[in-house]
């Protein structure tokens, strides 16, 4: 395709692109889907696809490239889309992200792509998401997905570790290179936090199971079942198990809890324990799946944290049936980290703000169960080291909350698994994985890390970019051999 844009293609006037007001996602709405576990966003029928490409100021130099961790060919997949090719559109943006789908639904594009958009400046940028949604769902309905080419095979071998979206990302770049990949899960579905983080409202899992079977397509061999540091070691897989590079993938999925009096009550979860038993054991299927968590029907549940995954879990509760479903978040909502629309979206369903608030002690009934939760008004005092303000108690403002359950949303650590049992690998003070910043190379020859068990816990689309980083060295170091 020529790289120039095709005037013809958008016969608006750049003045008059400007004035287009951005054209909203449908939704369902909200006093339905709080009690259901289907999507909320619908997606764009063809007519706003087709107006909201129209925004597109078509830029000789697309800032949105440069926004986008994974450098999808933006102003390219929608002037393919401005032509009706929408699967071409959509082939092209595989040739950066092989998770179009997903990303289109759950990747933070007010603050990477649609954050550097040129139009945002004078209007709302280009709903590059909802776009990228569009021809992606276009593909699956059609059963036409535009699958990468791959290379000639190059005879090296390469285990990735974990299969969230660094290494399905990393794994999609190495196969299109002629390696043969190979990805090993702890869990016996594959899709790491895509799987058993992200509830069905907001990313079906069929959509994940798809965009895995593609990868099968393109070459990407799925082990399940594998507990690499326990089935299997690094060692083992580079010496014994034939593999010339390997790169470690594994997340930070080791809960973080509060240090405060009763968290070891009953009916107190961290969140991910609660939403892998929801997503992985279908727990939002009850009763077609015997319900694996705390019945929370007609109970209040308190959420601790500000963040997506508090988001995440909160709204799951309401689904399956709480009362009261709380947010208990020590800031104000300006420094809650969750996307806006979570926000929004948690507000409409009913969901309460109990802002300014910080957990003292989980209160026990008598016989080991939680019935209730002690709390303490906070202000706002100067910014820590992550640029908000930090909260300071209150003094004298303690108060009780009868609650039936609890969930700790306040971040996750490193599991210290493989790191444990692969001795020459370093790590950081808080167990991450030490790497050489632009090559993700670790301190042991042959094995990379990225994603989450470098940096701590954040988004798909990080996550993504640090695996498709990780993809270019690792062909770097298998085709030239110096480390």
């Amino acid at each position: 395709m020529n790289s120039k844009p095709k005037p013809e293609l958008n016969p608006i006037s750049l003045k008059d692109r400007m004035k287009i007001l951005r054209q909203e996602m449908p939704e369902n709405p909200p006093n339905e889907r709080n009690k259901n576990f289907k999507e909320v966003n619908l997606g764009y029928e063809l007519e706003l696809t087709k107006v909201e490409a129209h925004r597109c100021l078509q830029c000789s130099s697309p800032a949105c490239v440069k926004g986008c961790p994974v450098g999808v060919k933006v102003r390219e997949f929608i002037e393919l889309i401005l032509a009706g090719d929408y699967l071409a559109a959509a082939a092209k943006i595989r040739e950066d992200n092989v998770l179009p789908a997903i990303t289109g639904r759950v990747c933070p594009q007010e603050d990477q792509c649609e954050g550097t958009c040129i139009v945002g400046k004078k209007n709302s940028s280009v709903a590059i998401g909802n776009l990228e949604r569009f021809v992606a769902d276009y593909e699956r309905k059609v059963g036409k997905v535009g699958l990468p080419q791959r290379a000639k095979l190059t005879g090296k071998r390469v285990a990735i570790v974990g299969s969230g979206p660094a290494a399905l990302s990393c794994s999609g770049d190495l196969v299109q290179k002629g390696h043969d990949v190979t990805v090993f899960e702890a869990l016996h579905e594959i899709g790491g936090v895509l799987i058993y983080g992200i509830p069905e409202f907001r990313l079906p899992k069929d959509i994940v199971r798809e965009e895995v079977e593609n990868l099968k397509k393109m070459g990407v061999d799925f082990q399940t079942n594998v507990v690499v540091g326990r089935t299997v070691t690094i060692d083992e897989l580079l010496n014994d198990e034939g593999y010339d590079a390997v790169f470690i993938a594994t997340g930070a999925g080791l809960p973080q809890f509060l240090g405060i009096p009763g968290e070891n009550l009953n009916g107190v979860y961290s969140a991910n324990e609660f939403l892998t038993r929801v997503n992985l054991m279908r727990a939002y299927r009850f009763p077609e799946y015997d319900e694996p968590v705390y019945d929370v029907r007609g109970k209040d549940v308190v959420v601790v944290g500000g963040g997506n995954t508090a988001m995440d879990a909160v709204r799951t509760a309401k689904r399956l049936g709480a009362n009261r479903a709380i947010i208990v978040y020590r800031r104000s909502e300006i420094e809650m980290p969750a996307r806006k629309e979570e926000i929004k979206h948690a507000k409409e369903e009913g969901i309460e703000f109990m802002l300014l608030t910080n957990p003292v002690e989980f209160i026990d009934d008598g016989n080991g169960w939680l019935k209730a939760m002690k709390l303490i008004k906070m202000e706002l005092g100067e910014p820590d080291e992550s640029g908000r303000r930090s909260p300071v108690p209150v003094s004298g403002s303690e108060f009780e909350v009868p609650i039936s359950a609890a969930i700790i949303a306040t971040g996750t650590r490193a599991n210290p698994l493989v790191q444990s049992t692969t001795p020459d690998l370093k790590t950081t003070r808080k167990g991450y994985i030490e790497v050489r910043d632009k090559t993700l190379k670790t301190s042991k020859k042959g094995v990379f890390a990225g994603g989450d068990i470098v940096t701590g816990g954040a988004t798909v689309i990080l996550a993504m970019g640090a695996g498709r980083t990780a993809a270019a060295s690792i062909h770097e170091y298998l085709t030239g051999g110096i480390w």
